[in-house]
Parts: structure tokens; C-alpha cells; sequence
């Protein structure tokens, strides 16, 4: 695996296909999954390990967000990819000033909780897709507006790769996957799988109304979680939505503790 710290040094034979995973490191199974699904899409993969700064808002984790470069390394041999792009700060933002956004789809759910993430999110999408020129991408649904945001934004402005998106990759007990999982406590990680039964119940029910989701949120709280939103969704346009049907998206933000967690479950 070669390991490209700049976009100078970034060659890569065009004659062959290229799939693309872009990350923020903290390797776990669901980034493994991503990597590996490139693997079997293209004669070369390419992974970006990018602590971005523009997707975090003010507050939030980015000093403390897990790293170990070493580690990620190693994991990523074992795929094996070809290349590990992995720019500093400093690389990738020269005192730009253009900043993408995603009318509409990023404006809601995170995006009123996160304001200015997405904006974060889609520029530095948009940068490295420029300067990998994947002919596919592949991402997680587990951020699953994310994953809306970044198809829109490749419709809107006709960049030229194909996406694939895989479902969230779980651990034994229902918990989604997340690099954030490493903040929990002993006793929040045994809550935290709540999330996902939470979703899994509200699927089962006759109706998706504001009873349902209401009594969701209450026993959520009873245990201890903070949510932020817990809604239906059409998983397309991200608007709330009203019946259990192909398409449409639960998703829940909510934080134990000081960990934000997210998860979805799709129809």
C-alpha cells in the first residue's frame, strides 16, 4: 500500500478503474466493509484518512476525535488497498474560501443541530473527489443524511462517478458501528443498543404518527438519553413522512452523556 501525504504526489493510472472511500480514520468493520466492497468494484482503490475541521462545529470533538494513523494503516494493507491518501490540514485547505451547499436536504435534522456540517461535509467530499477522480465512491448509510446530502450534490453539479452505498454494519447487539463508540462508558455502551431497538420497534408498529415517535422519545429519555430528533422520513427529499413504506427512513440523533450517537433504519 503506498501512502500519499500530497496531492502532487497523488498518480494514479487512468487507464484502470478507481474506487474511492473517503474517511476519517478510527478504522472499525464498518470502514473495513466499505473497503472491501471497493475491492470487488475496481482495479484500484484509493482510501482518504481526513480528520476534516470544516464538518465540526463549534464544541464539538474534532481536538479529541480518535486517531492512530498506524493502526488504520495496517487494517487497510489487510484489504488490501493501493493507496492511503493522507493530507494534513494544511494540504487540503490553502486559505480557500469556496464553501458547497446542499440546498434543501442538509438544511434539516443535523443540519439544525450541526449548523454549517454539511457545508463542511459536501466541501471536502467535492475537494477530494476532484483530486482522486474515482470513477466510484463507495459510503455508509449509517449517516444516512450524509449519504442523501453527497447523491444530490453529485446530481446537482454532474460530477462524474458512480455512488454505492452499503448498509451499516452492526455489532452483535445492534449497536451501529461508529468511531465514536470509543467514548462510551462501561454503562452508556450497555444502554446504547436502545437506539437501534427503538427503530426496530417503531417499524413493527401499525403507524409512524406523533404518538408513536413521542413514546419513543419518552422511554429513550427515561433511559437517559438526550434526543435530538427522532423522526419518519422520506428517503429522498428527508421530509417527514407518514407511512410505513419502501423509501421512507426512521433516523434518531441523541446523545448519552456527552457521546452523540446516530442510526436509521430504512424500509
Amino acid at each position: 500500500m503506498k501512502i500519499v501525504r500530497t496531492i502532487a504526489k497523488l498518480q494514479l493510472d487512468r487507464t484502470k478503474s478507481i474506487a474511492f472511500v473517503p474517511t476519517m480514520g478510527a478504522f472499525h468493520e464498518g470502514h473495513l466493509a466499505l473497503m472491501r466492497r471497493a475491492r470487488e468494484a475496481a482495479e484500484i482503490v484509493v482510501v482518504s484518512l481526513f480528520v476534516n475541521p470544516t464538518q465540526f462545529v463549534a464544541g464539538e470533538d474534532y481536538d479529541r476525535y480518535p486517531r492512530n494513523e498506524e493502526r488504520d494503516f495496517e487494517l487497510a494493507r489487510k484489504i488490501p488497498v493501493d493507496v492511503m491518501f493522507a493530507p494534513s490540514v494544511a494540504e487540503m485547505y490553502a486559505g480557500e474560501e469556496t464553501v458547497i451547499h446542499v440546498k434543501g436536504v442538509s438544511e434539516r435534522w443535523e443540519g439544525e443541530h450541526r449548523p454549517g456540517h454539511f457545508d463542511g461535509v459536501a466541501t471536502v467530499v467535492a475537494k477530494l473527489f476532484n483530486i482522486v477522480r474515482p470513477n466510484i465512491a463507495v459510503f455508509g448509510l449509517k449517516d444516512f443524511q450524509q449519504a442523501v446530502v453527497i447523491d444530490r450534490m453529485v446530481r446537482d453539479l454532474n460530477i462524474p462517478l458512480a455512488l454505492l452505498f452499503e448498509e451499516t454494519v452492526r455489532e452483535q447487539d445492534g449497536l451501529a458501528m461508529s468511531s465514536r463508540n470509543a467514548y462510551l462508558s462501561p454503562e452508556q455502551r450497555r444502554l446504547a443498543p436502545m437506539l437501534h431497538e427503538e427503530l426496530e420497534q417503531l417499524s413493527k408498529s401499525k403507524s409512524a404518527g406523533d404518538k408513536e415517535l413521542s413514546e419513543s422519545k419518552e422511554r429513550l429519555a427515561k433511559a437517559g438519553f438526550a434526543v435530538d430528533y427522532l423522526a419518519l422520513v422520506d428517503g429522498a427529499t428527508l421530509e417527514p413522512a407518514r407511512k410505513l413504506e419502501k423509501g421512507n427512513r426512521f433516523i434518531v440523533a441523541a446523545r448519552l452523556g456527552a457521546t452523540r450517537l446516530i442510526d436509521n433504519l430504512g424500509f
